[in-house]
């Protein structure tokens, strides 16, 4: 009889265990599913990051491209700010220009050469510091960046051929940007 009960102790002990077993069993699958959902949750967690790190870096870069774009904007706006005040200096220029060449073909006193070389000095050195260049054209070749050709003229001379051999308006740049073209003869 005591064997007996021991053997049924043992059962119950047995049976006890195996309860426990498959609890802990249980306990097992509910927590393995827990972290399924755990790492499921963290790798759409790192997808969201990856994606809001991906629009950030997009949006810093677009916002530097818009900065400098406005930076650019800004300069040229200042660069040339005065270009129609410049464009509307260029015929007095030109008018200076006659009347100092006039001048000097007719018996005109020397002070008066001299004043005018004076104020057509002062008033191209002004434009120049605002950053206004003549183009240079004679002797050189034709180029449509900067020429434009109003007339041909025979030459004899092969190295004069298909290059500028006179000037009838002078033309300028402003910043290296062409304000008006220059208006050339070219020798064929």
């Amino acid at each position: 009889m005591m064997k007996e009960k021991t053997d049924k102790k043992e059962s119950a002990k047995k049976a006890e265990k195996i309860d426990k077993l498959k609890e802990l069993e249980v306990k097992l699958e509910e927590m393995e599913a827990k972290c399924g959902e755990l790492e499921s949750k963290v790798s759409e967690s790192e997808q969201k990051v990856a994606e809001a790190t991906d629009k950030y870096v997009r949006m810093a870069a677009e916002f530097d491209n818009y900065r400098r774009r406005t930076a650019k904007e800004k300069l040229e706006l200042v660069n040339t700010a005065g270009e129609d005040v410049i464009k509307g200096l260029l015929p007095i220029l030109d008018d200076c220009e006659r009347a100092l060449n006039m001048l000097k073909g007719s018996n005109a006193d020397a002070s008066a050469i001299e004043g005018t070389e004076l104020i057509l000095n002062k008033l191209f050195g002004y434009l120049k510091t605002k950053g206004v260049e003549k183009i240079e054209a004679v002797g050189k070749e034709l180029d449509t960046d900067y020429h434009e050709a109003v007339a041909q003229f025979p030459v004899e001379d092969p190295d004069k051929k298909n290059k500028i051999i006179d000037v009838v308006q002078q033309g300028y740049l402003l910043h290296e940007k062409v304000i008006r073209y220059s208006k050339v003869v070219v020798g064929i």
